[in-house]
């Protein structure tokens, strides 16, 4: 397998490479202008339900997202506030395609014009190795169709977890082995690339789905999937009495205020 080199930057990606000291400032000035403004219109609070994005964010994880970060469509505010298009690497919350009233968390591979394959579980961006440090693979856990992606031509097996409308339009965006990126549209997976649903198995991110990008995590408590995805109102009461009877040992105080990138 060819050595994994980092494919290069776009110049508005340049200014991502070793910014924590402006992630920190950036974070600083929103929650300052939050605490001014008070809106759901430049932060919104989320938390993770599930490992997809491990070790990145962790079950349990709440965290603040900039919403005005990803902006730059035309309106009024463009030439006043700090907009920039969202690029590789960047992670995102957005409308799941097909539930808009459901948010995902995913990281941005491909972006508009990228050709996207995946060799043995290497993500290839338009035939180079992407240099993914961020990324984890689980034992035993490997799916033939997220590792190697996209499949041939009648290749997809029936059992494999897919949205039915990708299923049918997939094949679509393949040219010569890619899957081809189109205008507007992102390809997003998760860092926990064997335990993710992800882009592989629903199809792309519009543009105007996606809400923002976290900015760091504001509290973080040990917890399981389950406790999140159990909606009866015992659950959901035994779960709260659990989390306040041990509030102080469950927090992950060390992830406390932690940037998100």
């Amino acid at each position: 397998m060819a050595e994994a080199v980092r494919v290069p930057l776009r110049e508005e990606e340049k200014a991502k490479t070793g910014t924590s000291f402006l992630e920190y400032a950036e974070s600083l000035l929103v929650t300052v202008v939050l605490a001014l403004f008070g809106t759901s219109f430049i932060v919104q609070a989320f938390k993770i339900p599930s490992p997809s994005m491990e070790p990145t964010l962790l079950v349990g994880d709440h965290l603040l997202v900039n919403k005005f970060v990803f902006g730059g469509r035309g309106g009024v505010l463009d030439s006043v506030l700090p907009y920039r298009p969202a690029g590789r690497g960047d992670i995102i919350v957005f409308k799941f395609p097909f539930a808009d009233h459901i948010h995902y968390v995913k990281r941005i591979i491909g972006v508009p014009g990228d050709r996207v394959r995946i060799v043995d579980q290497q993500v290839m961006i338009n035939g180079r190795p992407l240099a993914e440090p961020y990324k984890v693979h689980v034992p035993g856990m490997s799916d033939p169709f997220g590792d190697n992606f996209p499949p041939t031509t009648g290749d997809i097996p029936a059992n494999t977890p897919l949205q039915p409308e990708w299923r049918q339009e997939i094949a679509s965006h393949v040219k010569d082995g890619d899957l081809v990126v189109p205008p507007g549209k992102y390809f997003a997976m998760g860092d926990n690339r064997d335990r993710s649903w992800d882009s592989r198995y629903w199809g792309f991110v519009d543009r105007e789905a996606v809400m923002g990008r976290p900015m760091f995590v504001y509290w973080s408590i040990e917890s399981t999937t389950e406790e999140y995805t159990d909606r009866s109102l015992f659950g959901r009461l035994q779960g709260l009495g659990e989390t306040l009877l041990h509030l102080p040992a469950k927090t992950r105080w060390s992830r406390m205020l932690r940037t998100v990138h």
